[in-house]
């Protein structure tokens, strides 16, 4: 699904977040220290399977397993102390709120969650073991938004969002701001997207310091929001979708991140399932990482060569390796896995 930056015509959309380098600069500076400097991996076996080099930003390695400590840190360490001591809420299916609930034990705060009843049980009894107090919902039924702002205004807590929030994006830029800081130029970026948040901030960094950089984004195929949504030339609402990549179960895009994404991500690409499995395996297997299915539709687009006119040197985001072991041991007994 092509969206050529230089071509498209972007004045049409509404809202166009105020998002700069400055921005992710100032983010990294609040996060230091406190967030981990995750570590890039080379593979010269991925590297002869793609035909370029790779390097593997991986925020599976981050403080609770996911990328998203960073925007979440960045975001409640600018509240007051004063809000700080009343709390804060947020909602999400897993790696968003334990990010949070890490965040404000680390600030000395308190947080209330809003999960789904069918998110993964490691990422909800992570939540619970890192101090929040979780208020279980039906995803099918009932809108988690609506549930979070109605906690936020009856306790006066402060409403955390997953993605469309510009702290949360700043802080997810950071991991490009590091890859890039660390490695060189790189002619493109692979970041997986579901809200948009990471691919927000990660296009905002990339593209101000490499002008030129291919940003591609990745979906599930049952979760292609933001690929319709590219197409239609406004943002669309998709049924709740049945992926392994329950990180990426949004149903539209944020309306920052997609004033953003529209305007800096230059392609979207889908996955499969049966590929994130196979991703999964060789994450596993050849890199010796485990890889939750989110954190890995980058790396199987491409292993699937779903990237088209790959260039030489590329930077590939592992959003995240939350998973537990039951789980991760069912995803890989599938046949199509084997």
């Amino acid at each position: 699904m092509s969206n050529d930056r230089a071509s498209s015509t972007r004045s049409s959309e509404p809202t166009e977040a105020r998002l700069t380098l400055d921005d992710v600069r100032a983010a990294a500076a609040r996060i230091k220290g406190v967030a981990h400097h995750t570590p890039v991996v080379r593979s010269r076996t991925l590297d002869e399977a793609v035909g370029a080099e790779v390097f593997l930003k991986c925020e599976n390695l981050q403080r609770m397993g996911a990328f998203k400590f960073r925007g979440a840190y960045n975001s409640l360490v600018q509240l007051s102390r004063e809000q700080l001591d009343r709390g804060v809420v947020a909602y999400s299916s897993g790696n968003h709120a334990q990010a949070v609930a890490l965040a404000a034990r680390e600030l000395g705060s308190r947080a209330v969650i809003v999960m789904p009843e069918d998110a993964p049980a490691a990422k909800r009894a992570a939540t619970e073991g890192y101090g929040a107090e979780v208020v279980a919902y039906d995803r099918y039924t009932e809108d988690r938004v609506e549930i979070g702002e109605k906690i936020a205004r009856e306790r006066g807590l402060a409403l955390i969002p997953p993605y469309d929030y510009l702290p949360t994006m700043a802080g997810q830029g950071t991991a490009a701001l590091e890859l890039l800081e660390e490695v060189g130029d790189l002619g493109a970026m692979v970041v997986p997207v579901g809200g948009g948040g990471l691919m927000a901030g990660c296009a905002t960094a990339a593209t101000a310091l490499r002008p030129g950089i291919r940003m591609i984004g990745v979906e599930p195929e049952a979760g292609d929001d933001t690929a319709r949504s590219l197409a239609a030339g406004h943002r669309v609402t998709i049924p709740v979708p049945h992926s392994l990549a329950d990180g990426q179960g949004a149903v539209t895009p944020g309306e920052l991140t997609f004033a953003v994404n529209r305007r800096l991500m230059d392609s979207v690409v889908l996955v499969s399932d049966d590929e994130l499995r196979a991703a999964m395996r060789f994450a596993f297997e050849r890199l010796k990482m485990l890889v939750e299915p989110s954190g890995a539709t980058g790396l199987a687009a491409l292993l699937t060569g779903r990237v088209e006119n790959l260039p030489d040197r590329v930077g590939v985001i592992i959003s995240g390796g939350n998973i537990g072991l039951e789980r991760f041991l069912e995803v890989m007994g599938s046949p199509a896995a084997q």
